[in-house]
């Protein structure tokens, strides 16, 4: 009988550390390997570290690349880079490094020490040249809302340029039938991705400008997939037709997170074909019930509108009173008020002027008898000169004036001829005379 061999029994710790040495170390066919695959969920942390996950269409791989580890990777990459994390999701890259265990979580992880653009170097330094020059030439909507048209309110065709295979149309078609059953719609079949995608593609832009069948709003579009899968949405000749659409244009390609230059051109960017739908119309039995409100409230504005004004009147008659009577009453105490202070203010008044002319007449009754004193002494000593001037003061003292019949004084003996009649004054009267 077989000796049967005792079991080993490995710790989690001990097998995931077996693992990491005999599987992961010194590996050769793992030494210095490259991975290709399509970058996703890249976010960018504090510390200047990157996560990720590499996918391709089989399988998906967690990687890290470290902040000093980013000067080994190449231009482009580094350039994708400084446009944040959004321009890295669904870029196609080769990474080299090495594959690593998280002990912890027993998760593979791949930590990258270089990163290359795989395939899409020059075609993402053609969309970032055509995207500089649509800016340039004020193409750029997307940035610049206020360059877009708006869109139809109330449009009754709908154009979409898409594939004719796929889920695409039809959930479109659902979409815009069920939120507005009577709408006109018609698909241009074209490929939308591959060889002559893009020459497809402009020609459904363009029968739509020039056929007799014109709709309102056109929708260019598809469903998502990788950024080569939608790069016929950013081939210059596509985007072009877009910008020059003389109807206005809603561009629906790919996911939320996907964005084509055609998004930048058109006059409106949807995340999904569906939600392109939805946008374009509104929901015609929404738009029934708001005419239906709109009908009642308009029935009803007559009556509103006249209960209102009545209404109105009765507050403003109401208002007016009440101002009357405030106004009134107002101007009643502004009265009182003022005969309150106007009494006082006169009796003051009154009592300054009294005041003012009793000081006034005590002022006149102390200067008068001094001014009658100096008048009565200086008419005195005018009068005393006057006596001195007058001639005939010196009569008072014995003398006498003689003069002749013109009233001539006589002042010489040899003045007066025999005849003449004399007069002669004295101090008291005169006595007339005949010279002989």
């Amino acid at each position: 009988m077989a000796e049967v061999a005792p079991e080993k029994i490995f710790s989690v710790g001990k097998l995931t550390l077996s693992i990491r040495k005999n599987l992961l170390a010194n590996n050769a066919k793992l030494a210095g390997v490259w991975i290709e695959g399509e970058v996703s969920g890249l976010k960018t942390y504090s510390s200047g570290h990157r996560y990720f996950t590499l996918k391709d269409k089989d399988a998906q791989i967690s990687c890290v690349l470290f902040s000093f580890r980013v000067t080994g990777c190449d231009e482009g990459f580094r350039g994708k880079l400084a446009e944040g994390d959004e321009a890295l999701n669904g870029l196609k890259v080769q990474v080299a490094g090495e594959l690593d265990l998280n002990m912890s979580r027993g998760q593979y992880s791949f930590k990258v020490t270089r990163v290359r653009l795989s395939g899409l170097g020059d075609r993402m330094a053609q969309y970032n040249a055509l995207k500089a020059k649509l800016e340039a030439e004020g193409l750029n909507k997307l940035d610049h809302p206020e360059l877009r048209r708006p869109l139809p309110k109330l449009p009754h065709r709908i154009g979409i340029v898409t594939s004719s295979a796929g889920a695409v149309i039809h959930d479109m078609c659902n979409v815009l039938t069920r939120r507005f059953p009577n709408i006109e719609i018609r698909l241009f079949p074209v490929k939308v991705q591959g060889d002559g995608a893009a020459n497809e593609i402009v020609g459904g832009i363009r029968y739509f400008q020039t056929s007799g069948w014109r709709p309102d709003v056109l929708i260019v579009g598809r469903g998502g997939g990788s950024v080569e899968d939608l790069w016929a949405f950013n081939e210059e000749p596509v985007v072009r037709a877009v910008a020059e659409s003389a109807v206005p244009v809603i561009s629906a390609v790919g996911h939320e997170s996907d964005t084509t230059l055609c998004d930048h051109v058109a006059d409106l960017r949807a995340g999904t074909p569906s939600i392109a739908a939805e946008r374009a119309v509104p929901v015609k039995a929404e738009l029934a019930a708001q005419l239906a409100d709109l009908a009642a409230r308009l029935s009803r504005a007559p009556r509103q509108h006249a209960e209102g004004q009545v209404q109105q009147l009765d507050y403003l008659s109401l208002r007016l009173g009440k101002a009357l009577e405030g106004v009134a009453v107002r101007a009643e105490r502004r009265l009182r008020d003022a005969s309150a202070r106007l009494a006082p203010a006169l009796k003051e008044t009154v009592a300054r002027m009294e005041m003012r002319v009793q000081r006034a007449a005590l002022r006149l009754e102390q200067p008068i008898p001094t001014a009658l004193h100096r008048a009565e002494g200086a008419l005195r000593e005018q009068a005393a000169r006057l006596d001195l001037l007058n001639p005939y003061a010196v009569l008072t003292r014995g003398y006498s004036i003689t003069t002749d019949a013109d009233g001539h004084v006589i002042r010489s003996a040899d003045a007066v001829k025999s005849g003449d009649r004399l007069t002669t004054r004295l101090a008291e009267g005169e006595v007339a005379s005949v010279a002989v």
